[in-house]
């Protein structure tokens, strides 16, 4: 899936620079953004089958597997797009009654792998208790970029993580958000090769969520605060694609009868080649939809603005 090829010639058409990029299936050409090396997405979908989302480039997961509860499913109908305060919002629900059987996550993947230097921003909305059901449950709330792993020790693999834990888990007491960069692993037996840094306390509600990789450095920022900073041989090799889910780490926790948790997303941002402000972030993604922009894809592997 991944474009290597395809150029853009640019124009200061707007205030970030803008360019034409090749216009990819299914996408309404009225609704997008022809910005330079911006990637962004406001999440105005009907649902989890609509045309626009899968021409846009996203994939709503319905297949089996790894991460999480082995045997649990993954339901393309655990993702929905609710309307709050006159705006759309990517909701990821993932339930539980404490057996395999009985889990269903969710997960939504930007499923083209051409993101890596840059900025990666979102403002997503974690939450600490299920919205119906008793609590207890080890649920991994996240946004987060990879490149997968073809084999064991692949040194092409890159993953960058904001990983949300509201009811511990992984040896956290409590509340605890991991920000994790991985150089690679192995699958059996399990051991990584990653470095990271943890925010031990609630972060229940709206986060802006911004990641700089530019220069040899991954910065991670919560709110606009510098919580982590990695690099060296933890430094993405690849490009990778963007993600958002929601999953089980075990059944430890769970207290019975069926549980189910929410994980909202109100956009996403991408800035190629760009180390982005946090605060400058909040203010291109309001300038976009002020604009009436709801998506918008000029990222092209490769080139440049």
């Amino acid at each position: 899936m991944r474009n290597r090829a395809r150029l853009l010639a640019c124009a200061t058409l707007l205030p970030l620079a803008a360019c034409a990029p090749a216009t990819q299936a299914g996408t309404v050409a009225d609704t997008a953004d022809t910005a330079c090396g911006v990637f962004f997405d406001d999440f105005d979908y009907d649902g989890p089958r609509d045309p626009a989302l899968t021409g846009h480039g996203w994939r709503v997961r319905g297949w089996p597997g790894g991460p999480g509860v082995p045997g649990a499913s993954w339901e393309a109908d655990n993702v929905s797009f609710v309307r709050e305060e006159g705006g759309s919002l990517l909701r990821l629900s993932a339930t539980t009654d404490g057996t395999p059987e009985g889990t269903s996550q969710a997960e939504l993947t930007f499923g083209e792998e051409k993101f890596h230097e840059g900025t990666y921003a979102a403002r997503v909305r974690f939450s600490d208790e299920p919205v119906t059901g008793e609590d207890g449950g080890t649920v991994l709330q996240t946004f987060y970029t990879i490149r997968p792993l073809e084999y064991d020790n692949d040194p092409a693999y890159s993953e960058l993580d904001f990983e949300y834990l509201p009811n511990s888990g992984w040896g956290a007491p409590a509340e605890a958000l991991y920000l994790t960069s991985y150089r690679t692993y192995q699958r059996d037996p399990w051991e990584a090769d990653n470095t990271h840094d943890a925010v031990h306390r609630s972060l229940a509600g709206w986060r802006d969520l911004v990641v700089q990789v530019r220069d040899g450095a991954v910065r991670y920022h919560v709110d606009g605060e510098l919580v982590a900073e990695h690099g060296g041989r933890y430094y993405p090799s690849s490009p990778m694609s963007v993600n958002f889910n929601q999953w089980f780490v075990d059944m430890s926790g769970h207290t019975g009868g069926p549980s189910t948790y929410v994980q909202d997303v109100d956009w996403v941002y991408h800035q190629q080649d760009e180390a982005v402000a946090p605060e400058e972030v909040g203010r291109r993604v309001a300038e976009r939809r002020g604009s009436g922009v709801s998506r918008a894809d000029g990222v092209v592997l490769g080139a440049s603005c």
